[in-house]
Formats: C-alpha cells, structure tokens, sequence
C-alpha cells in the first residue's frame, strides 16, 4: 500500500487543519496508507513547515487561524521551493469557503468538507500521480 516514489521512500504529505479531530482522522488514515504524514494547525505553521520540509503534496484547510489557507497557498506559490508542489484546498462551502478564490491562490484541486478519508487518500495519489507525470514530461 506504501507510495514509493523516486527517492525510495514513502511520499511526504503536509495535512493542514486545524481541527485536532480532522488531523487526526485524516492523519492516521494517510498514514495506514503508507504516507509519511507532517501536520500544521495553522497557515503561519504550514508555510514554515513546507519551507522545511518540501512535502510531495499539502492538504490546505482555508478557514485557519493568524494566516488562513488562500495567503498561506499565495505564500508557497511565491516560494521557488514550494512553487509546483501541489495544493489541495479542503473547503467548508457550507462556512463560506470559495472555491475560486482557492484557485485563485493556486490550489490545484480543491475538496469540499466534510470527506470521508478514503476520498482523501485517493486525492493525494492522483495528485502525486500527476506530479510524476509532469515531472517525467517536463
């Protein structure tokens, strides 16, 4: 079940939540998947975290608190290190979370929440997918 890449190791995911509920769900879920799983509870966190540790892909919640999800996006996108790691926003429709303005920032995908884990595991596969894909062409 691992995702085995280029390097040899299991792929790196950034989960971005801030409910300590969702991080875990998620988390643990990833982790059964064979992800090597980093969390951040807020968007100040998730900036300084993928600065250091260049995840394969970051899950983004938009509603976060001292810097919310689409400026945190805007920061990572203007980084050389972080500019084509892909972004998926997890977006609370049902709490104002737009999903174009995620785009606009440059989420890659976005993913309304709630979700259920699986749909979660299956996104961060595609998005590596695609990533391997990109970087195969290019």
């Amino acid at each position: 079940m691992a995702q085995a890449f280029s390097r040899g190791m299991a792929a790196q995911v950034l989960l971005v939540v801030d409910s300590a509920e969702a991080r875990t769900l998620y988390g643990e879920y990833l982790e059964f998947c064979g992800f090597r799983v980093i969390t951040a509870m807020d968007g100040e966190q998730a900036v300084a975290s993928a600065r250091s540790t260049l995840p394969e892909v970051i899950l983004m919640d938009l509603a976060l608190p001292r810097v919310d999800g689409c400026e945190a996006i805007r920061q990572l996108r203007s980084d050389p290190r972080t500019a084509d790691t892909p972004v998926v926003a997890l977006i609370g429709q049902n709490f104002g979370d737009d999903p174009d303005l995620a785009r606009e920032a440059g989420a890659d995908l976005c993913l309304s929440k709630p979700c259920l884990p699986s749909q979660v595991g299956r996104v961060v596969r595609a998005m590596l997918w695609r990533r391997e894909l990109l970087r195969s062409t290019a």
